[in-house]
C-alpha cells in the first residue's frame, strides 16, 4: 500500500429520494479498497429514504466534512426536491472546486451542473436525463463512464459499478481494481438485451418513458 492510498477520502452525498444502488453500487466498490475513507454525507444524520423506500443513515454532515478526494452524488426519481436546493450545491461547488475527482453517477450529473461543476465537461448520466443535462450547457455521451479530465460520470443506476471500479482503477491501480472486480463477482449476462434505448426500440423506450414520467407526476411529452 503506497502512501497515496492510506489518504483518499471519498464523500457520497445521498439526499431524500435518491436511487439507493446509484450510490450502493459505487460504495460497495469502494468499501473494497486499500486506505479508503468513505463518508456517506447529508446535512444532518438523520435516516434518509430512498426512491424505492430503503432507509440509508448518513455519519457525516456537510458542516463537518472534511476535504475531500473524491465527491460524488446519484441521481433518483426524486431528485426534483432536491436538485435546486442552495445548500446542495453550494456544499458541490465547494468541494467540487479543491476535490482530486468530481464525480456522479446517473441523474447526479445535473446536480454537478447546476452547482457550476460541469461547465466546459463531457458528461453521461441517466438516458431520460439526457435532454435535461444538454440544456444545462453539458455536452452529454452515451458512455457507460464518460472521463473528462478530472470529472468522471457514470450512465444510469447500475453503470455505478463500472463507474466504481473505473475509479478504483484510477486511485488504486488496475489490478487493485481487477481483484475488487473479482471479489464482487461482477460478471454481468443480463436475461435481455434491452439495457439502453439504442438496444431496447422506440416502444419499449416509450412504455418506460410514460412509467417513470407517471410515477415522479410528470406529463409524457
Amino acid at each position: 500500500m503506497t502512501d497515496s492510498q492510506k489518504h483518499i477520502i471519498i464523500g457520497l452525498v445521498i439526499y431524500p429520494g435518491m436511487t439507493a444502488l446509484d450510490i450502493v453500487g459505487p460504495q460497495q466498490v469502494f468499501s473494497a479498497l486499500p486506505g479508503v475513507q468513505i463518508h456517506r454525507l447529508w446535512k444532518t444524520l438523520d435516516p434518509i429514504q430512498t426512491d424505492d423506500g430503503m432507509i440509508i443513515l448518513p455519519d457525516t454532515t456537510f458542516e463537518n466534512c472534511p476535504t475531500l478526494d473524491v465527491i460524488c452524488i446519484g441521481g433518483g426519481l426524486e431528485q426534483m426536491a432536491v436538485v435546486n436546493d442552495s445548500q446542495v450545491l453550494e456544499f458541490l461547488h465547494k468541494q467540487g472546486s479543491t476535490a482530486k475527482f468530481v464525480t456522479s453517477v446517473c441523474g447526479g450529473s445535473e446536480f454537478l451542473a447546476k452547482a457550476g461543476l460541469l461547465q466546459g465537461y463531457r458528461a453521461a448520466t441517466h438516458w431520460m436525463m439526457r435532454e435535461q443535462l444538454t440544456k444545462l450547457g453539458v455536452e452529454v455521451g452515451t458512455e457507460r463512464v464518460v472521463i473528462d479530465r478530472n470529472r468522471i460520470t457514470g450512465g444510469g443506476v447500475t453503470a455505478g459499478i463500472d463507474f466504481g471500479l473505473t475509479i478504483a482503477a484510477i486511485l488504486c491501480g488496475e489490478e487493485v481494481a481487477k481483484m475488487t472486480q473479482l471479489m464482487l463477482e461482477y460478471n454481468p449476462a443480463p436475461p435481455f438485451d434491452v439495457g439502453s434505448p439504442e438496444k431496447a426500440g422506440a416502444d419499449l423506450v416509450g412504455k418506460v418513458r410514460a412509467y417513470v414520467m407517471g410515477t415522479v407526476g410528470l406529463e409524457v411529452k
